[in-house]
């Protein structure tokens, strides 16, 4: 298998935090989002980018990787301790790490007894509108072939049509049986594992089986009330905003949020006040009528009070 920079693919450096990381990665999924996304190469970006994310963003495989790519030059990968002393690692230690990271298993194929292929783990970018409902779609995958000292020496492209359920959730994971690598003298074949990925959206946040969107007003519709359209993840509804919302209010539409097998979730509109541009001399005029006329209230009151 190929060792990706991962660092170079998120535009981050080894030294980045987590946090970093994952900024660059939230950033880089919705610029190469296919729904949004104008690039040729989008999808096989987006593909990309969630790769190095599921790597980096483990501590444990982020080490791992660090290690391996320190020392993807060295064919006898040397790595002098803490002690100074040289030690020397061996192939089969060399392959667990990678393993450890890639989920493949390093084999001496040379040995003659039966064995069981390896298995193969792959992403699958998943949008919410798709998690509704099942749906089937065809993938791409590539077969490992191993040498005798259990290294890749080629793989072959296979590919499949798949069903992916409705309800599916970031990270789980799919086990297809008998479609990994042929096994060793006759062994079984080992399994391809589908891991899903749910791709960022523009609009929709996911909070457990539910799902949040920011809903802007302007100050008058938060005042009064109103009817506005606000999308879901099928249809646009028709939401009524009740007199006198506030920013941060949070609006529940019921059964529009996420499916999974006991229930469906609700979908959150979480209010903002957005102001209009810069007033008029008119406008301004307006808006120092309703100060004068709201010339008691003061929204900083509960400053003043102590807190026991």
């Amino acid at each position: 298998m190929e060792l990706k920079d991962y660092y170079a693919i998120m535009g981050v450096k080894p030294t980045d935090d987590l946090k970093t990381i994952k900024t660059a990665y939230r950033r880089l999924a919705r610029k190469y989002h296919p729904d949004v996304s104008k690039e040729s190469d989008a999808e096989a970006r987006f593909k990309e980018v969630a790769e190095a994310w599921e790597v980096l963003s483990d501590d444990q495989r982020r080490a791992e990787y660090d290690t391996l790519w320190q020392h993807r030059n060295d064919p006898q990968f040397r790595q002098p301790p803490p002690s100074g002393q040289q030690q020397s690692y061996s192939q089969e230690e060399f392959d667990d790490i990678f393993s450890s990271i890639f989920g493949q298993r390093a084999q001496q194929s040379h040995q003659r007894h039966t064995a069981r292929g390896h298995d193969v783990e792959i992403e699958v970018a998943v949008f919410l509108e798709e998690t509704l409902e099942a749906h089937t779609r065809p993938i791409n995958y590539k077969l490992p072939v191993y040498n005798v000292f259990g290294l890749v020496e080629q793989e072959i492209p296979k590919s499949l049509n798949v069903k992916i359920p409705a309800g599916v959730g970031d990270g789980q994971r799919i086990r297809l049986k008998g479609q990994g690598t042929p096994g060793e003298n006759g062994g079984p074949a080992g399994d391809l594992w589908l891991i899903i990925r749910i791709a960022p959206h523009p609009l929709f946040d996911i909070v457990g089986h539910n799902l949040e969107i920011v809903l802007p007003l302007a100050p008058w519709e938060a005042a009064l009330g109103a009817k506005v359209t606000v999308p879901t993840l099928k249809e646009p509804i028709l939401l009524t905003i009740p007199p006198g919302s506030q920013a941060g209010q949070r609006l529940r539409i019921k059964g529009k949020g996420l499916v999974n097998k006991q229930h469906t979730g609700d979908l959150f509109a979480v209010i903002k006040i957005v102001m209009p541009p810069k007033a008029d001399e008119k406008t301004a005029a307006l808006w120092q009528q309703l100060a004068d006329a709201q010339a008691t209230f003061d929204p900083r009151q509960q400053w003043g009070k102590k807190h026991g």
